[in-house]
């Protein structure tokens, strides 16, 4: 979408662009208020913001299951 860490920092209404930072580097995660406010920032579904995410989850709830990985065009 081409945001910078300042828009998104002023869109969201932040205090400055590290909360941005960390969420990007998996230090920390977005509350439910700004994770939702990123899916509809960047016209995504919440649970894509996560996939990757969640597939580990999967593995790790259901391991003697086969999961099927989803055809993507972005870098994981």
């Amino acid at each position: 979408m081409g945001y910078s860490q300042r828009d998104v920092m002023s869109l969201l209404r932040l205090n400055s662009t590290s909360m941005i930072s960390r969420w990007e580097r998996g230090a920390t995660m977005p509350s439910t208020e700004n994770l939702l406010k990123l899916s509809i920032l960047y016209k995504t579904l919440v649970n894509e913001l996560y996939y990757h995410l969640g597939k580990e989850y999967q593995r790790e709830l259901f391991p003697q299951e086969k999961l099927k990985e989803k055809p993507s065009n972005r870098d994981p």
